[in-house]
């Protein structure tokens, strides 16, 4: 079920009535209701992958109960690695299986050898990537004695598939969002109101922005070997804006609809395009799944604590497996790699956490080295998304060739270039808008504009062209990953 579907519009308010008018004395019933409807949400696109949620919620809640009735180091590592491996094994079969399957054929068929083994027709369940980490924190925090075990099933289940944020995040922690299923929640009006401020700008990124922005990205990596240079970074940037509007919009969405039934999730998104370099970046790009690898991966492999050569080692690592976690291609480990050499000459020179508070803070516009430094950071991000979006190393290279050839200085060709003129205004608005709204946990927020009249002539211009761009219904983007 899309966020951006008429399903979806009709499932969101029969789910809040029945939550706050219905169940609204009973907290079992509401948690109940929540997992009820998350799993007719998640079964919408394949019933049957029902099954993988509920089989990883049983294991991971037995195994929290097991832990929290032994003491046995032996047995309490066991139980974590059945956990593991449950997890990972899902997701290794469903998203890898064939990735792994086709490079060691390529690789035997590069020795000499030929084998015999063929792919498999395998459907990726929709969200398997976000649920599994967040049942995998849930266990490990639980191993590491950080948080303790519930008995609440109901209340687990309904953690695990909670609806707004179980097929692209935010990959919550147990920490925040379980405890939040314990304590009895009331309906608040200015909270509720603030639930739905989000829900429209998450709208209007993707269906304004992201969905307008796929259009020209699609036709010119579609066709990029007969793009001029210049055409092609437009289609670079295009994409681009495509990614950013597409999945911090489904964050939005996600977030805001948690709070109208009375929950509060993590910030996903924090402004990344205006990031000074590529550290600061990275803290405001994807938050949930980049603390999740800082937590569970980076520190204890060492982190930054070791010598130059464990600095270098785990900096790749964690990069190169956040790229691989994106899908099984090679372009998302190379667009991984690439990262992280963004990221090395900050680490070594200890400066990678000089920007740690928002660009501009104090002043309505970035110093011309601020302006610098976001252009340059924006421009490293724009190659880098090239690997991301290309079909193959091999189109993402020729792509990046065509992009830096001397074509670059010639005027876009693309013979769609005329209808940019409607969208290139919507651009700026929603540039602005962003700009503006940086300092806040989303940029539509209640603070962006003290006076009423420009906020309400805001309110109703974006919901005007939401639903003047909507039915296009384009899957988000993360829903492949």
């Amino acid at each position: 079920m899309l966020f951006n579907s008429l399903d979806f519009a009709i499932f969101l308010p029969i789910v809040f009535i029945l939550y706050w008018f219905v169940f609204n004395k009973n907290l079992k019933w509401q948690n109940l209701l929540v997992a009820a409807a998350s799993y007719v949400f998640y079964g919408w696109w394949d019933w049957r992958f029902l099954s993988l949620i509920l089989f990883s919620t049983l294991v991971d809640y037995f195994v929290g109960v097991s832990l929290g009735k032994t003491e046995a180091p032996t047995r309490r590592k066991v139980l974590l690695w059945i956990s593991i491996l449950v997890n990972l094994g899902f997701l290794g079969f469903f998203k890898y299986y064939n990735f792994f399957l086709d490079n060691f054929k390529s690789a035997f068929s590069i020795a000499g050898y030929e084998l015999n083994a063929n792919s498999l027709n395998i459907i990726l369940p929709v969200g398997i990537s976000f649920y599994t980490f967040q049942t995998l924190s849930y266990t490990i925090d639980v191993y590491k004695e950080r948080l303790e075990p519930t008995k609440n099933f109901i209340s687990f289940a309904a953690f695990v598939s909670f609806f707004p944020q179980l097929v692209a995040g935010p990959i919550e922690r147990a920490s925040n969002l379980l405890p939040q299923f314990y304590k009895p929640r009331k309906f608040e009006y200015s909270q509720g109101v603030d639930g739905m401020r989000q829900i429209l700008w998450g709208l209007f990124k993707k269906v304004v922005i992201a969905d307008n922005c796929a259009v020209y990205a699609n036709h010119i990596f579609e066709n990029s070997a007969d793009m001029s240079g210049s055409t092609l970074a437009l289609g670079a940037v295009f994409f681009t804006f495509q990614i950013y509007g597409d999945f911090s919009g489904y964050s939005d969405i996600a977030i805001g609809t948690a709070r109208l039934f009375g929950f509060n999730l993590m910030q996903n998104f924090a402004s990344p395009y205006f990031s000074r370099d590529i550290a600061e970046f990275w803290r405001r790009w994807h938050i949930s799944l980049s603390t999740w690898f800082r937590d569970y991966l980076y520190i204890p492999l060492g982190g930054s604590r070791g010598g130059t050569l464990m600095k270098v080692r785990n900096t790749f690592i964690i990069f190169i497996v956040s790229g691989f976690w994106h899908g099984a291609n090679w372009t998302f480990i190379v667009w991984g790699a690439l990262n992280a050499v963004y990221f090395l000459p900050l680490l070594l020179t200890n400066k990678n956490r000089q920007n740690m508070e928002v660009v501009a803070e104090d002043s309505y516009l970035p110093s011309l080295k601020e302006m610098g430094q976001m252009t340059l950071t924006f421009g490293l991000t724009v190659i880098a998304w090239v690997f991301f979006r290309a079909e193959n190393i091999g189109h993402a290279v020729s792509y990046l060739g065509g992009m830096f050839s001397w074509s670059f200085f010639n005027e876009p060709s693309y013979s769609g270039i005329s209808f940019l003129k409607t969208l290139i205004p919507i651009l700026i608005l929603f540039f602005t808008v962003e700009w503006l709204g940086r300092r806040n946990q989303y940029a539509l927020s209640q603070g962006l504009l003290k006076n009423n009249v420009l906020r309400k002539t805001l309110y109703l211009t974006i919901s005007i062209l939401v639903l003047l761009f909507y039915g296009q219904n384009q899957e988000f983007i993360y829903f492949q990953f």
